[in-house]
């Protein structure tokens, strides 16, 4: 660029050179005290002692074991030996302290000498399974010589065959070098010693004497060979699988076996205007299991089996991993002997025949096996003269734990799971039915003995609530012990495919041992209602019919029955009066009779039906509970008096005095008059009724009717029990009507006719 004197650099005041080519910059360091430093120089030549010039790369063919003259290039020792590495085999022992049988462990190395910057490094090549981490000992640097001489370095002087030499509190022993190692030594002067061979590990010798050999393996054929010999050779197989059922046939089939990879796959040949349609591969290629006995549950295959190698339970045990797999199933598959005409195999579950092959698998089983009949064998026909199999019924496949059993035979039922419908009609009947029954626990430990505890059966859906029953002092807070469930019966197979059974009311009774949910109960007694029940239900509950005990008792008293009378012969009052026993009493003579054959459930219906006890008589006023009904009718406000009478004429088109109960009750409802459920019931108890149990409808009005028929105020009182008492019968059949019982067990004429 050419510039105007005087002037600023700025643009526009330089002007270039139009006469100038050659733009390079211009070097200044191409050459350095007479080297070239350009990256394609020549290497330096040597001069041999006879004045022949060599190159350094390049160790002349013949060098006297003596030292030659040192003549040589004066250049810079990172030029004049770059890349020249002197090369030494060496040892050094490593002590051994947990090894009884060897003192100590030989391991080889090679020591490297770098020329340019007297650098050293070592290596121990690695072997294979050697347990030993191995590769670079010693880093590239330069190695500082031990004590006393700790401020120099080691040398080219110090490294020679058969010599030690010590790197960082470590000896090694050096037993040989390369060639190139060997010549450059000796043109520098140095006297190389011959080779020496590194002493025995004595490690490896312990082996060798102990018998420890390497396994030798046999020649293993290639992974290929078998594909390589037998590609696209294909053993081809005719067969039917049987499928005549209600709605079956004959699948006719056929068998393709792959002599490359001894896999296997089945396609299905469909005749003319048979009506199937789409893909045709009854079996897609693989290997086919032999003994094939259904799928897996979830859980039952795992990658990883625990072995318990103490025992002992989960705490205390010793759990460990099983590398060896010694709980692994070797599968066996179906392989070229396993085919043959007439064979049947086994393809998941399906039985299918051979029936014929072709050319190419004859004169295979001919050369292989020496098979040289091959009779073919027909396929059947579906219209054969066969007995047809009954339609077997469908089993569901075994639970699997996940849900309920209903929620899993809907999954197999339909493709749609729908959830599983309850009883309605039941619920509806039965709902706001319980039985409660009072139980004990049994158990080994003391304080579970005297635990309370409320069982509830609720008749509605089945299932079972228990509560207990909270005492002072107990150490037991009480409250709910099982929340409400249906409760499987005790032994049974969890995994089943059959529907597993629940307990249900006629499982519980007064006596039963139950258990539920790991706990057996007792059931000690029943509530008033329960037994009411029960006693009312004769076909569900057998224990509770009468007639059944009654039975029952009379043949077993039938040998003995004078003896039996003759026990409460004593405990007889005057004629008039009914001979009376306890209920204790009879309890002891039935238990001496029939021992575990009779339950307490049997006794307490006996003794309730038989039971001297009479319910005292309920005393209802009328004129207490028309006032009562009027009073609730003023404290409501209730003033719909001509409403409830276009009603009662609407349900009532012919005029008729009586009605329904149902049909009162109904009104009421609708007409909204504020009476309770217990002040209806007393209201018709005492209305007037005709002989089909119908209400007269005018006392009906009379009662309800405040302006026309007015009854006197009385005193607020309790509807529920105060305006009709009703006491509860607690302890029916704690007496028993012996001359009753002693009657309807009709052995007094047997006897007498005997007598006669």
């Amino acid at each position: 660029m050419l510039r105007v004197p005087g002037m600023p650099l700025l643009p526009g005041t330089q002007f270039r050179d139009l006469t100038k080519t050659n733009f390079a910059k211009s070097q200044t360091f191409l050459n350095h005290y007479g080297i070239a430093m350009l990256s394609d120089r020549e290497a330096p030549k040597l001069v041999d002692p006879k004045g022949m010039i060599c190159d350094i790369n390049c160790p002349p063919p013949e060098l006297p074991s003596v030292t030659a003259l040192n003549v040589g290039p004066k250049l810079p020792p990172w030029l004049a030996y770059d890349k020249q590495v002197l090369c030494f085999n060496g040892y050094f022992k490593e002590t051994l302290q947990e090894v009884y049988h060897a003192p100590y462990l030989v391991r080889k190395v090679k020591i490297f000498y770098y020329l340019e910057d007297g650098t050293i490094q070592v290596t121990e090549p690695k072997i294979e399974n050697s347990g030993i981490p191995q590769g670079c000992l010693v880093h590239k640097q330069r190695i500082p010589k031990p004590a006393p001489c700790q401020n120099e370095f080691v040398s080219i002087l110090d490294l020679n065959v058969n010599t030690n030499i010590q790197i960082f509190d470590r000896v090694y022993h050096i037993t040989g070098c390369d060639l190139f190692t060997r010549h450059f030594l000796n043109r520098a002067g140095i006297p190389v010693p011959d080779p020496i061979e590194p002493p025995l590990d004595p490690t490896i010798e312990h082996r060798k004497r102990s018998g420890i050999k390497k396994s030798v393996t046999k020649d293993k054929k290639h992974l290929f060979a078998q594909f390589l010999e037998f590609d696209r050779k294909i053993l081809k197989f005719t067969c039917y699988w049987d499928d005549r059922s209600e709605y079956g046939d004959v699948r006719n089939l056929e068998l393709c076996y792959y002599l490359s990879d001894d896999t296997m796959d089945i396609k299905e040949i469909f005749p003319a205007n048979s009506g199937r349609n789409g893909p045709a591969t009854f079996l897609k290629r693989g290997k086919l299991p032999r003994d094939w006995q259904g799928l897996l549950l979830p859980g039952e295959q795992t990658g990883v089996t625990v072995l318990n190698v103490l025992g002992g339970g989960l705490r205390s045990g010793r759990y460990i991993v099983d590398i060896l797999g010694s709980e692994k199933q070797d599968f066996k598959y179906y392989t070229d002997k396993d085919l043959q005409i007439g064979a049947v195999i086994n393809v998941y579950g399906r039985s299918v025949v051979l029936t014929n092959c072709d050319s190419f698998t004859m004169e295979y089983y001919r050369m292989k096996y020496g098979i040289e009949e091959f009779c073919r064998l027909p396929h059947p026909n579906r219209f054969d003269d066969r007995i047809p199999q009954k339609p077997s019924e469908r089993q569901l496949p075994p639970y699997n734990g996940w849900g309920s059993y209903e929620d899993s035979e809907g999954n197999c039922i339909s493709v749609e799971p729908k959830p599983p419908q309850a009883d309605f009609k039941k619920f509806i009947t039965l709902d706001k039915f319980v039985l409660r029954f009072g139980a004990k626990m049994i158990s080994t430990i003391r304080e579970n003995c005297e635990r309370v505890f409320i069982v509830s059966y609720f008749l509605s859906d089945d299932t079972i609530q228990i509560y207990e029953v909270a005492e002072r002092n107990s150490g037991f807070l009480g409250g709910i012990f099982l929340k409400r469930r249906r409760i499987l019966l005790p032994n049974q197979e969890k995994f089943s495919s059959e529907r597993p059974e629940y307990y249900k009311p006629h499982h519980l009774y007064i006596g039963a041992s139950i258990n539920l949910k790991d706990h057996i109960f007792t059931l000690v007694s029943a509530d008033e209602y329960t037994l009411i029940y029960m006693e009312s239900h004769p076909f569900e509950f057998p224990l509770a019919d009468v007639k059944t005990v009654m039975n029952k008792i009379r043949e077993a008293v039938r040998p003995n029955y004078k003896n039996f009378i003759a026990k409460h012969l004593s405990e007889v009052g005057s004629e008039n009066e009914p001979k009376l026993i306890r209920y204790e009493t009879l309890k002891k003579d039935l238990i001496e009779l029939l021992g575990k054959n009779i339950t307490d459930q049997e006794i307490i219906t006996l003794c309730r039906y038989y039971s001297a006890e009479q319910s005292p008589p309920s005393s209802c006023n009328r004129e207490t509970v028309r006032a009562a009904v009027q009073s609730e009718i003023r404290r409501n406000l209730w003033d719909d008096i001509d409403h409830l009478k276009e009603h009662l004429s609407h349900i009532n088109p012919s005029r008729k005095n009586f009605l329904p109960e149902a049909k009162l009750r109904c009104t009421i409802k609708g007409c909204r008059l504020p009476f309770t459920a217990e002040l209806i019931d007393d209201m018709f108890m005492v209305l007037n009724h005709n002989d089909l149990g119908e209400i007269e409808i005018c006392d009906f009005m009379s009662f309800v009717d405040v302006n026309c028929s007015p009854a006197p105020d009385i005193a607020p009182i309790n509807y529920a029990f105060e305006l009709c008492p009703k006491i509860p019968f607690l302890h029916k059949g704690r007496l028993v009507n012996w001359n009753c019982f002693v009657q309807h067990l009709g052995l007094e004429e047997e006897l007498i006719n005997k007598t006669d």
